[in-house]
């Protein structure tokens, strides 16, 4: 499998004029690409694809006033094009948006593939770099394997960062016999399906204030003024702390996740229309459901696990996990609730969780269907119950007598 290492390097004064002088190459070939791809279809109609933003480069670095174009190493000009069309290839496809500019503020990134740098004794040389970069290898490579492409990114506080992306086997992880399943949540992260609550940090409301007194003081600044300059680089360097803290505690959590079960059972939640509500769009942006999903998923395929993510309508918080019994309404305020029919009294999380676990069981084992039905949610999972009768569901022969009332 394909994995990338990022370390952090501090590059010299040569090492760092070459690396930003190339990274505002990139970005300026880039924009020149998107505009003419984009006026190219508005203006004239015409498709104009890779190869022909190619050439177009090649007309570029003839050009008396793009002539410092010359002065940095092509590959990464390249790969930037390449990442142009692989942009557009998303959006035609719906995976993302039209792509945008790149903006110089935002830091920026180089990609080199194998014609642009040189491995050598363990050390990197870039193209037209002289001297290695210092990198700190704050964690050794796979033995016997070498980099296929090296990105070097400048974030926008100012650290430097390279990621080695290596062609590696990774070893699986002993077989377990424990299954999990996971609800999330604000105030708990995650609630897992053995009972247990993972507290959500919330790293955003703990640096709150902080941020937002370096964000007036930036406000405060004349536009253009070296102070406003600084002034920047703090509020960047705040914001990084905070993507730290949210990235490191992901990591550990994912990784214990996937190191103790088997199988892990999520939801696939549509968290870009749940960030439409205003009130909860910070809490939930904060949360990082979707970057602790991301991870889940490389994680259980390097190491062998399993992971399903069940329907998002299903009504893992509405259904009763002992009779299976579904109520109507159950607003957010409701944490605790008594099933009306059989008088089991419920944790709202810990029960969604059961829940989730048991729909996912019976997605792996029966493939069943767990949409529940346009005119009402009654009554699903019933073709399920019937080959399987998953843990937490009632019989087949109770799922058949609800099926004919119903039909009733």
């Amino acid at each position: 499998m394909q994995k990338a290492y990022r370390y952090r390097f501090y590059p010299t004064t040569e090492q760092e004029s070459l690396l930003r002088r190339t990274m505002g190459c990139v970005r300026l070939v880039y924009n020149k690409a998107l505009d003419a791809r984009t006026s190219g279809w508005y203006e004239r109609q015409e498709r104009i694809d890779f190869v022909q933003t190619s050439s177009m480069l090649t007309g570029w670095k003839q050009q008396e006033d793009l002539d410092f174009l010359n002065e940095v190493s092509s590959v990464p000009l390249q790969q930037g094009l390449r990442n142009l069309q692989k942009a557009f290839t998303n959006f035609f496809a719906g995976r993302a948006k039209y792509p945008n500019f790149k903006k110089k503020h935002q830091g920026g990134s180089a990609e080199f593939t194998k014609a642009g740098f040189r491995w050598k004794d363990g050390q990197v040389f870039l193209a037209k770099c002289t001297e290695a970069l210092p990198i700190r290898w704050s964690r050794d490579l796979p033995s016997d394997c070498e980099p296929s492409t090296i990105t070097v990114k400048l974030d926008a506080s100012g650290r430097w960062f390279a990621s080695l992306l290596v062609d590696t086997d990774i070893a699986q992880l002993p077989k377990s016999d424990k299954s999990i399943g996971l609800d999330m949540g604000i105030t708990s992260l995650i609630t897992t399906s053995n009972g247990d609550k993972i507290a959500n940090p919330k790293h955003f409301k703990q640096l709150h204030k902080k941020l937002r007194r370096i964000q007036k003081a930036l406000s405060r600044k004349q536009k253009g003024s070296n102070n406003r300059y600084k002034a920047k680089a703090k509020v960047a360097r705040v914001h990084a702390q905070i993507t730290d803290a949210r990235k490191d505690f992901l990591h550990k959590l994912t990784t214990q996740l996937v190191r103790e079960n088997q199988t892990i059972v999520v939801e696939d939640l549509a968290i870009k229309n749940m960030v439409k509500n205003h009130k909860l769009a910070l809490a939930i942006s904060d949360a990082s459901w979707g970057e602790l999903i991301r991870q889940l998923t490389y994680k259980c395929e390097w190491y062998g696990r399993e992971l399903i993510k069940i329907d998002r309508w299903f009504p893992n918080s509405k259904r009763c996990g002992n009779c299976g019994h579904i109520v109507d309404k159950l607003p957010l305020n409701i944490r605790v609730w008594e099933c009306p029919k059989c008088g089991m009294n419920h944790d709202r999380d810990i029960n969604a969780s059961k829940n989730i676990l048991a729909a996912g069981l019976a997605v792996s084992v029966c493939g069943a269907n767990i949409r529940p039905d346009r005119e009402s949610s009654k009554g699903q999972l019933r073709e399920t119950r019937q080959l399987c009768a998953p843990v937490g569901f009632p019989d087949a022969t109770s799922a058949t007598r609800q099926g004919k009332k119903q039909k009733t």
